[in-house]
């Protein structure tokens, strides 16, 4: 890979732009400006087009041609004014007066992540809508947001991954600079910003990177069709361009850190892998407060977290679906899909996956009918991301239901409570710390080609989905996008200011928990944790009676009366504490 940086798209510079471009399909490139001459791009190296010309600036809009076909945007498009289908803007990525020259950055270990959808996190559906709520967050305990897919897509909602131009934040959310203001006003709040990207299949429209180079390969199947080129024929220009895009956010909008979508489907054979490839180029080319590469991938492989001079890929941390897949099972009945594995989830299980970060090391996975999972002991607590929501968990569901429409008030708060105090880092999926009503449901705009066979692929996939026997919500529909938006009425009003109460006080106390942890289980439904100085103890199931050292003070419990309108207290005694119904406590030392 060009050490060089930038190496993609439209860079002004003194009172010029450089134009670049890979097409290695393409026999000639030419620069199509918008009210201006069309410019040939000569061919510099593998690939690669490039001119620099006085006839753009910022805000030049322009389209390339390869060879004789019709005008198509820049693939590295900076931004899409007219959408995904239309002219390419250049944008001045130092045109922006930056005010976080003071952020240090938020270590992994005191990541608390609260995941959004910018276009349905506010009424706004905007990066000032997110940016208006920030104290808020702050307020409530997070230390990070995560910002679900930006990378623009076709029409004006899509719920984040259909990408289509990997460098260009969604025209509907704001330009570019409304995305750097975000990002600043965050790092002045105390917040870190970590963004959500795709680099492992290509939206189904407007995606025009593949008409440029081999963008895609049929060596694998994915769930989305040909994957990504990362090892067949022109595969070196493909990984360029992806390490260029993450470099792109951390560098040029000072995002703190990437979320990378389904890395389990970035099949590569090369050596280096391509993740190993992406954390050294981070770690050469970004300056300033440490980023975070966090992996989405079900595998539960140690390789990913491990440095590279281990043989690993040298990122920072992973999703770890274990212990979410374990209390829904537990609290929930879920049954199907992936949840066949978990079946037999009893306490002492989800006690081992909270000890050592996830629960499948090699065993057989009913579900892959074959083994799962690596040994889990050479990766770090903090190395694990752990949730009881998220957008996949809500969003995947026949219709968007979350959590709370399937478990009891009583048991939510309990899984709260959980969630906010184990080793690993929590994940909290927007609105979940008020109990939101509202769904998230799975919502697009595509076109009249596309549209008709995302809706009817919505209803087959969960044709057969047993104890589902509604409609499914059409994801072209735009009630469909309308209901998925928070109501910020809702924290205003009981029951969810109660909910919101008890998120408040708990991540209030993380801080102040422990660096060890130790973790038991007494009976099949109850949890005994320490993180001195606090000892927390949680029922996932009926009546239930838990012994506790003697001295311990109560911190709080999950049916304090600012927490619930109908409180069952548990009883206490000097050495146990007693449960009527699902609840947690957290104890002090004394």
């Amino acid at each position: 890979m060009s050490s060089s940086f930038p190496v993609h798209g439209a860079h002004p510079h003194d009172d010029a732009v450089t134009f670049r471009v890979w097409a290695p399909a393409a026999d000639a490139v030419t620069l199509a400006i918008d009210g201006g001459p069309s410019l040939a791009l000569p061919e510099t190296e593998d690939g690669l087009f490039a001119r620099t010309t006085d006839a753009a600036a910022p805000g030049t809009r322009y389209r390339f041609r390869l060879d004789d076909d019709g005008p198509l945007p820049d693939p590295a498009s900076r931004h899409q004014p007219d959408g995904v289908h239309g002219p390419s803007e250049v944008v001045d990525p130092d045109g922006y007066e930056w005010g976080d020259t003071g952020w240090d950055g938020i270590s992994r270990e005191d990541l608390v992540v609260y995941e959004l959808h910018v276009g349905a996190f506010t009424e706004a559906g905007t990066f000032d809508g997110v940016r208006e709520q920030l104290a808020y967050l702050r307020d409530l305990g997070v230390t990070a947001i995560e910002l679900m897919p930006v990378h623009d897509f076709p029409g004006r909602r899509n719920w984040g991954y259909d990408p289509a131009a990997w460098f260009a934040p969604a025209h509907t959310y704001g330009r570019p600079d409304d995305l750097r203001r975000l990002v600043d006003a965050a790092h002045q709040t105390g917040l870190a910003v970590i963004l959500d990207v795709i680099y492992n299949h290509l939206g189904p429209d407007g995606a025009y990177a593949n008409a440029f180079g081999p963008v895609l390969t049929d060596k694998y199947e994915t769930p989305w069709g040909p994957a990504i080129n990362l090892d067949d024929a022109g595969a070196e220009g493909v990984r360029r361009f992806f390490v260029d895009n993450a470099l792109h956010w951390l560098r040029e909008y000072h995002i703190d850190g990437l979320r990378l979508d389904a890395t389990h489907a970035l099949h590569d054979e090369s050596d280096p892998h391509f993740l190993a490839e992406l954390s050294a180029a981070v770690e050469t080319h970004v300056d300033g407060p440490t980023r975070h590469l966090i992996a989405e991938d079900h595998r539960n492989l140690n390789t990913l977290v491990q440095p590279r001079d281990a043989d690993g890929y040298g990122l920072d941390a992973v999703w770890s679906d274990d212990l979410h897949h374990q209390l829904r099972v537990l609290t929930a009945g879920d049954t199907e899909g992936y949840y066949r594995d978990y079946q037999d989830t009893t306490a002492p299980d989800i006690a081992t996956t909270i000890r050592d970060g996830w629960f499948f090391r090699g065993g057989y996975s009913e579900h892959l009918d074959g083994p799962r999972g690596t040994d889990p002991d050479p990766v770090g607590r903090a190395q694990c991301v752990t949730f009881i929501q998220n957008h996949d968990q809500v969003g995947n569901r026949p219709t968007g239901n979350r959590l709370t429409d399937d478990v009891s008030p009583a048991m939510y708060r309990a899984l709260s409570v959980l969630i906010c105090v184990v080793q690993e880092i929590p994940l909290l999926f927007m609105g979940q710390e008020w109990a939101a009503s509202t769904p998230f449901q799975f919502f697009t705009d595509h076109n009249e080609e596309f549209g008709p066979s995302v809706t009817e692929g919505r209803k087959e996939e969960f044709a057969d989905f047993s104890g589902f026997d509604g409609e499914v919500p059409d994801p072209q529909a735009p009630a469909t996008f309308e209901r998925s938006v928070l109501d910020w009425d809702e924290p205003r009003r009981p029951p969810h200011d109660g909910v919101l109460a008890l998120y408040h006080d708990v991540l209030a106390l993380r801080p102040r928990l422990g660096d060890e942890m130790t973790v038991a289980a007494p009976s099949d439904t109850t949890l005994r944790l320490e993180r001195p100085p606090f000892h927390v103890v949680v029922n996932l199931g009926g009546s239930a009676q838990v012994e506790t050292p003697s001295g311990l003070t109560t911190v709080l419990h999950t049916e304090q009366g600012g927490y619930t309108l109908a409180p069952r207290p548990p009883a206490f005694t000097d050495d146990a504490v007693s449960f009527s119904r699902a609840g947690a406590v957290v104890f002090g030392a004394g």
